[in-house]
C-alpha cells in the first residue's frame, strides 16, 4: 500500500468493528501477519474469530520458560479446538544463561529495571523473532487495561518493532465485552482466572487480585509507581540497557 492510501485505511478504522478490523487486515497482510496470544481471554477471542475469516492464520506465544503449566495446558486445548500449531517462541539459551549467572534466576524481585531486563531477554528478544519476516501482527490488547494502552488505535505503525503494522481489533472493549463474547461462542478460559487471577504472565511476575483491585494489579504487584507494562505494547522504565547489550550481543542484530 502506498504511504497515503495506508493512512486513510488506518483512520478508517476507528470505526470498523472487530471483525471488519481483522477482515482488513487479511486483505491486505495475509499470509504476511501473525496472531500473538498469551492465554487471556482477549487473545482468545481475536484468534476465534481470525480463524473463522481464514483458518490458515499464524498463531504465535512466546514461552518464557516461566509460564504457569495451567498456561501450557491452556495452548494445548486451543489448538485441539481449531486443529492449529501455535508456534511457541523461547528465550536464546545463551542471553538467558547470560542473565541468570550476573543477576539470578529471580533478578524480577530486585528492581523495575531488573524486572525489564528480565522481560526483555524472555518476552522481548523472542518477540523480534517471531515478528522477524512479517508485515503485520494482531494483539488483543484494550485501551482500557492500563492508562499506557488508552491510546492505542485499532491499527498503528509500531515504530518499536520497525515499523510493522500493529493491529488491537478489540481496542475500545471493555472487560464486559470480552466475557460476553467468551459465553457467546463458548470459548476455553485460563482455569486461573476461576483463582482470582485477572491477569495471568510468568508465574513469580503474577498473584491473584483482591476485590475492587484493578485487573492489572496481580501483575509485577511489589512494584510501586511504576507501569504494568513488559515491554512488549508500551516500553517501560530501562532495562539496564548496557548490561542488556551485554547480554545479547551480536545477537541483537
Amino acid at each position: 500500500m502506498a504511504q497515503t492510501t495506508a493512512d486513510t485505511d488506518l483512520e478508517r478504522l476507528e470505526t470498523e468493528d472487530a471483525v471488519g478490523v481483522l477482515a482488513w487486515a487479511f486483505e491486505n497482510f495475509h499470509p504476511s501477519m501473525a496472531v500473538s496470544i498469551a492465554g487471556g481471554s482477549e487473545g482468545l477471542a481475536v484468534l476465534d474469530m481470525a480463524v473463522k475469516i481464514d483458518p490458515s492464520v499464524r498463531v504465535f506465544t512466546l514461552d518464557t520458560g516461566r509460564l504457569h503449566v495451567e498456561t501450557l495446558e491452556l495452548f494445548e486445548q486451543v489448538e485441539r479446538r481449531y486443529g492449529i500449531r501455535i508456534e511457541r517462541h523461547h528465550p536464546d539459551p545463551g542471553q538467558l544463561k547470560r542473565m541468570e549467572d550476573a543477576f539470578g534466576a529471580d533478578l524480577m524481585y530486585d528492581g523495575v529495571n531488573f524486572r525489564a531486563l528480565c522481560c526483555q531477554i524472555r518476552k522481548i528478544q523472542p518477540m523480534k523473532r517471531a515478528l522477524s519476516g512479517l508485515n503485520a501482527y494482531v494483539t488483543g490488547i484494550r485501551r482500557s487495561q492500563t492508562a499506557t494502552r488508552a491510546d492505542i488505535h485499532k491499527a498503528e505503525i509500531d515504530a518499536e518493532q520497525g515499523g510493522i503494522v500493529k493491529i488491537n481489533p478489540l481496542a475500545d472493549w471493555t472487560g464486559e465485552q470480552v466475557k460476553d463474547y467468551v459465553r457467546e461462542h463458548d470459548l476455553p478460559v485460563h482455569p486461573l482466572f476461576s483463582k482470582g487471577y485477572a491477569s495471568v504472565g510468568c508465574e513469580p511476575c503474577t498473584r491473584p487480585i483482591g476485590e475492587g483491585e484493578d485487573e492489572r494489579a496481580g501483575r509485577w504487584w511489589w512494584e510501586t509507581d511504576a507501569p504494568k507494562e513488559c515491554g512488549l505494547h508500551s516500553r517501560p522504565t530501562g532495562a539496564l540497557d548496557f548490561e542488556l547489550q551485554e547480554i545479547v550481543g551480536e545477537e541483537s542484530g
